[in-house]
């Protein structure tokens, strides 16, 4: 789900894979389109076990064996993904659009399942690694550097 920054995804596909990179927490999910390989029951993973498919047009990515230490939903104080599966479908809808649509089931938290659909709208910039600054005494410098060079360009002392 967006949030107040960092809301860039990058889809990458390969013959056999789909990568899902996140700019937030810089995640990549890396996701075989082969769906009958999935881990068994005891083996259970931060951000789940993904497989993807394509039906027509849509990716499909389907999600469980979350370990149980993340929330059920995304900004939710509610759950702990144990029993969660997840069901994404990506489809592109316009040379700029794709259409991200998912579902999350998890009986042991809510009643029924939620749905949801994000539009995610094609940028031209680039991804960045997400980090934080606090204590970084060298950014305080760059940019006092930075300012120094502009005022040269502009003739001011």
């Amino acid at each position: 789900m967006p949030s107040s920054y960092n809301n860039n995804v990058q889809l990458i596909q390969h013959q056999d894979h789909v990568v899902i990179l996140t700019e937030m927490i810089h995640d990549a999910r890396v996701v075989p389109l082969d769906r009958n390989h999935n881990l068994t029951d005891d083996i259970r993973l931060w951000s789940g076990d993904s497989r993807g498919y394509w039906d027509g047009d849509t990716l499909v990515v389907e999600t469980k064996n979350f370990n149980g230490l993340t929330q059920s939903f995304i900004s939710s104080p509610y759950g702990d993904s144990y029993n969660k599966s997840l069901v994404e479908r990506f489809t592109r809808v316009s040379a700029d659009t794709v259409e991200y649509e998912f579902t999350i089931d998890d009986p042991s938290t809510f009643s029924d399942k939620i749905t949801a659909m994000v539009p995610m709208t094609r940028v031209d910039g680039l991804l960045y690694e997400y980090s934080c600054h606090e204590g970084n005494y060298g950014m305080a410098n760059m940019i006092r550097g930075e300012r120094r060079q502009e005022l040269d360009a502009l003739g001011i002392d």
